[in-house]
């Protein structure tokens, strides 16, 4: 019966590359494959798991970071802070580029989705990058890099799922990540500021009007100041367990409709389109959680996870051994899976392998976030190359590809550092649990 469970693993996954509903067809395969092989008896079980994802209290975080995002990205908050950040930095070679890292860490800290953030400095940045002179592929390929960046610094939503599904405090995981994220805006940084030193035609300096720059400072303040306020009340409530990430969640949420009403951007229409926008996405969220759940019983019940267990412990290396292909079969399938897909129907199966021989869990699920940025990014199906070439038909596809590929090289540098050093994502959270 092991083997079946492989075979419904496969059928799965040929369902999902055809295009089908993912939520469905876990529910679909699992229901078939259950029903033959452990009788439909054995679905009595699933009621029971679904209660407790109705009543999982970390899970609440979901819709509320997805809503203040939503407001977030309607507020005009972006456009404000790529603004007065190029009128700061634009004027050295790569400034412009260097902005848009920095409003695109920013974005991510207050978003936590990687599409919108794609999306958004694809709109905002882009024509500004090129009607500047700088090269499409350096311009692409920094707006589809900084986007990504909402995958690894909080608020990020695969990281509440992560620690949901691994059983890791959605709190330690957002400390762990605040360095690997550091590490990745310095490196991105670093090699625009490397770039437009070796060929300033790549990346030239921009010039301002004077009177466009006037009361910068004054400028800088109102934008950054809101955007500021609101990421340390939303990560600092957690980073000093002054509130749990689903109260913190919350806060953000209130605080981003505050911060849109002050910018008046706020009217009933655009607040009923982001309370729709966020419905439809939570909606997916929890019915493919639904689905992975009924598909996880039923592997589970066919003995699925004994039989993994065994392949991944014979692997020569031991736990290196099962790093190094865990992380080479999630970065694969992050070409073709979306991280909702991957948490829930991948994650699963892998993660109680990897804390049976050693792992720490709080280290292996920011080594797969980092993994599934860096494979959203990753030619030729990188989701977030398809995000951009949506929102910017007029940019040619082998710019971006050719414009990503140095910013991928910086992503398997931080990747391989974390794997090597550890301590690099669990010094911050031991530090402060102590505290």
């Amino acid at each position: 019966m092991e083997v079946w469970a492989l075979v419904m693993f496969a059928v799965l996954f040929l369902l999902l590359l055809a295009g089908f509903p993912v939520a469905f067809t876990l529910g679909a395969v699992s229901l078939g494959f259950g029903s033959v092989f452990l009788g439909l008896d054995f679905f009595n079980l699933l009621p029971h798991r679904i209660w407790g994802i109705m009543t999982n209290f970390t899970l609440l975080a979901v819709p509320l970071f997805v809503f203040m995002g939503v407001i977030l990205e309607k507020s005009g908050i972006a456009e404000e802070l790529l603004e007065t950040m190029g009128q700061l930095f634009g004027r050295v070679r790569g400034g412009l580029a260097i902005s848009v890292v920095i409003v695109g860490a920013l974005l991510a800290a207050t978003t936590g989705v990687v599409g919108a953030s794609v999306v958004t400095m694809a709109v905002i940045a882009l024509p500004v990058m090129l009607k500047n002179g700088y090269a499409p592929s350096l311009a692409g390929g920094t707006i589809a890099t900084s986007g990504t960046l909402g995958q690894i610094i909080p608020p990020s939503i695969i990281l509440i799922l992560l620690g949901d599904v691994i059983g890791v405090p959605v709190g330690q995981l957002f400390i762990g990540a605040a360095v690997p994220g550091a590490l990745l805006v310095l490196g991105y940084i670093t090699y625009i500021g490397f770039i437009a030193w070796q060929n300033p035609a790549l990346a030239p300096a921009i010039s301002f009007p004077s009177h466009s720059t006037e009361n910068l400072g004054y400028k800088i303040l109102k934008s950054l100041l809101p955007a500021l306020s609101l990421i340390l009340a939303v990560l600092g409530s957690i980073f000093f367990g002054i509130a749990s990430p689903t109260e913190s969640a919350a806060v953000g949420a209130l605080g981003a409709i505050l911060l849109a009403i002050s910018h008046r951007k706020l009217s009933l229409e655009k607040l009923n389109k982001a309370m729709q926008q966020t419905t439809r996405l939570t909606s997916m969220v929890f019915l493919i959680l639904i689905g992975a759940t009924a598909f996880g019983l039923v592997f589970v019940g066919m003995g699925g996870d004994k039989l993994i267990f065994d392949i991944f412990s014979g692997l020569p290396g031991g736990k290196w051994g099962f790093l190094i292909l865990s992380m080479v079969l999630i970065f694969v399938l992050g070409f073709f899976l979306d991280f909702i897909e991957i948490c829930f129907i991948v994650v699963p199966i892998i993660a109680p392998i990897a804390i049976h021989m050693g792992l720490d869990p709080l280290w292996f699920a920011l080594l797969i976030a980092l993994n599934l940025q860096t494979s959203f990014l990753t030619p030729p199906f990188g989701f977030s190359l398809f995000y951009l070439k949506a929102s910017a038909p007029t940019l040619k596809l082998q710019d971006i590809y050719r414009g990503v590929i140095p910013f991928i090289v910086i992503q398997v540098i931080v990747l391989a550092l974390v794997i090597s050093f550890p301590s690099l994502t669990l010094w911050l959270p031991g530090l402060m649990e102590s505290n």
